[in-house]
């Protein structure tokens, strides 16, 4: 089958199977969240943590919760990889070193997945199986409970009440991630996705040798919440590039499904949950728009740009892609993982074109929000569809409303203090980083691509993606330490602002709808969302895109 046909079969087949996903996917997460009966399981997990499942929380209450797990986490996760080599399970793995294991905790807490070594070389199937795997569900779980806060912010009024987040919790990973999970990681072995508990696999092979060693485990299990909570870690250092993770092309297509599908049905959830589907179209609709301009950009770029005549003959770069996959499931994938927060990567993103890469990194920047990570990418753009009506309000010289509520100063403090953080974190950790003599000497290139590694790197972490220019050698104290930090601030910082964003709105007496009212589900507001994604987030970062791609783009 020609290339060309292949690659647009595939782009077809993943919007038709979202397509199917959207309704029935969004639906069950707007039930899951508002239902007011408790299963059985869910009974009992609430009595074993001490919780009153039918009592809600005010934002700050709620906002402790958010902290106070992820902190029990992190601290947990930590003494997991530290005491490794006292596990069973552990197949001889030394223990983690301390600023190893204090960026990996940090990482896969925050939902970002940053890899600092190699998963098959450092780590025993208990780290892989009870620290990383369980923290790529309750990560991506904290995700979506915190956009229903801010949901709920929408359609509740003159309350102070947001939720219950132990309850949220339970429900989603019980509800939701372990069935989705269940059923798709058998689908994945089917694909040839290795499931295992021996450790290393000796083969035949046709080279000089004979005999080849493979480490192989549990990766399937791994793999599925991997890209279904938009998480990113791989089992193998090679992530969903390498054939154990990802051996064909059907499982790459089944794996960009799954990154994607949660964050596509949100919106549907968003209408279900205030009670208009109409808004929830608006949503979607800007993050189609983003997506389908990223996905057209990332696979034209790597298509037609070459670097060298065997470039040329070849056909395009396949310099960091894989054989089996090709250019355009490899863009598809590029794309699809950092218009997400997902991270996994089935190429070398270092490999790609500067344009290419350039857009991968603009995609994160953008805040990772068409459709986004878990939960992350709805609140994230419903954050900018305030700033949107406060815009046009400034236009119009009325006070904005969204969904009813006003935007006053308070709401947009927040909704501001929002924006800037994420842009803080990544210019000021990248500003440091160039600035210190040893950590430039960290990049394995030099000039614009250079400070394009250390830029995706911060990048990367500040809007907890995972994935990496990988000519960076990261596994250093200074680095393991601040992209540690910028994990963090970058996760939760953000969601402080949006709960208390979520107690401001539910407080507040709805408005009636007049005549001057701006219709927030038509193709005007889709259009000035849109802008104001790409003017208010996207220049914020041009000058430091400008010193990067940008310039290695037009060498």
């Amino acid at each position: 089958m020609d290339d060309t046909l292949a690659g647009w079969l595939q782009i077809l087949a993943l919007l038709g199977a979202l397509a199917i996903s959207y309704r029935p996917l969004g639906d069950f997460i707007a039930h899951t969240l508002t239902s007011p009966k408790h299963l059985r399981v869910e009974k009992w997990v609430y009595r074993l943590a001490g919780v009153d499942g039918d009592a809600d929380q005010k934002w700050g209450a709620y906002l402790r919760g958010v902290l106070a797990f992820s902190a029990v986490s992190v601290l947990f996760l930590y003494a997991f990889l530290r005491l490794q080599n006292h596990l069973l399970l552990s197949l001889g793995m030394a223990a983690v070193s301390p600023a190893l294991a204090w960026n990996t905790a940090s990482s896969f807490v925050s939902n970002t997945n940053w890899q600092s070594y190699a998963g098959e070389s450092t780590l025993g199937y208990a780290a892989q199986m009870t620290g990383l795997t369980v923290q790529n569900f309750v990560s991506a779980t904290v995700g979506i409970a915190v956009v229903a806060t801010l949901i709920r912010g929408f359609a509740r009024s003159k309350t102070d009440q947001v939720g219950n987040f132990w309850v949220d919790l339970t429900r989603i990973v019980l509800r939701v991630l372990l069935p989705i999970s269940f059923v798709f990681a058998v689908i994945l072995v089917a694909c040839g996705v290795v499931q295992s508990l021996h450790d290393i696999q000796t083969i035949t092979t046709v080279a000089p040798q004979g005999v080849q060693h493979l480490m192989t485990g549990p990766v399937a299990s791994q793999e599925v919440i991997k890209v279904l909570g938009t998480n990113g870690g791989g089992f193998y250092n090679a992530n969903s590039a390498h054939p154990f993770e990802n051996p064909n092309g059907l499982s790459n297509l089944i794996e960009i499904y799954l990154l994607m599908v949660i964050a596509v049905a949100m919106p549907r959830a968003f209408g279900k949950m205030i009670g208009d589907h109409r808004q929830g179209y608006a949503v979607l609709a800007v993050m189609a728009l983003i997506w389908a301009a990223s996905t057209a950009a990332v696979t034209y770029n790597e298509l037609h740009a070459v670097s060298s005549e065997v470039g040329h003959l070849a056909g395009a770069m396949m310099e960091g892609k894989e054989q089996r996959l090709g250019i355009w499931a490899s863009a598809l994938f590029a794309a699809a993982t950092t218009v997400t927060s997902t991270g996994a990567v089935d190429s070398s993103l270092d490999s790609y074109t500067p344009l290419g890469g350039g857009m991968a990194i603009f995609n994160m920047m953008l805040g990772e929000i068409a459709p986004g990570g878990t939960g992350s990418g709805l609140y994230g753009m419903l954050i900018l569809a305030v700033i949107t009506v406060f815009v046009a309000g400034l236009m119009v010289g009325r006070t904005p409303e969204y969904l009813g509520k006003k935007i006053a100063g308070r709401e947009m403090k927040f909704a501001s203090l929002y924006i800037l953080t994420t842009p803080a974190v990544v210019l000021i950790g990248a500003g440091i980083a160039m600035a210190l003599p040893g950590e430039r000497a960290a990049m394995l290139n030099q000039g614009p691509h250079g400070f394009s590694e250390v830029l995706y790197a911060f990048t990367s972490a500040a809007n907890n993606n995972g994935s990496a220019f990988a000519g960076l050698s990261a596994d250093t104290a200074w680095y393991n330490t601040a992209l540690g930090l910028a994990m963090l601030l970058g996760r939760f910082l953000p969601m402080v602002f949006v709960l208390a964003l979520a107690g401001s709105l539910a407080g507040q007496q709805p408005v009636p709808v007049t005549a001057g009212t701006l219709p927030t589900h038509r193709p005007l507001f889709i259009g000035m969302l849109t802008g104001v994604v790409l003017v208010v987030v996207g220049l914020t970062f041009f000058p430091a895109l400008a010193l990067g791609p940008l310039a290695e783009g037009v060498r």
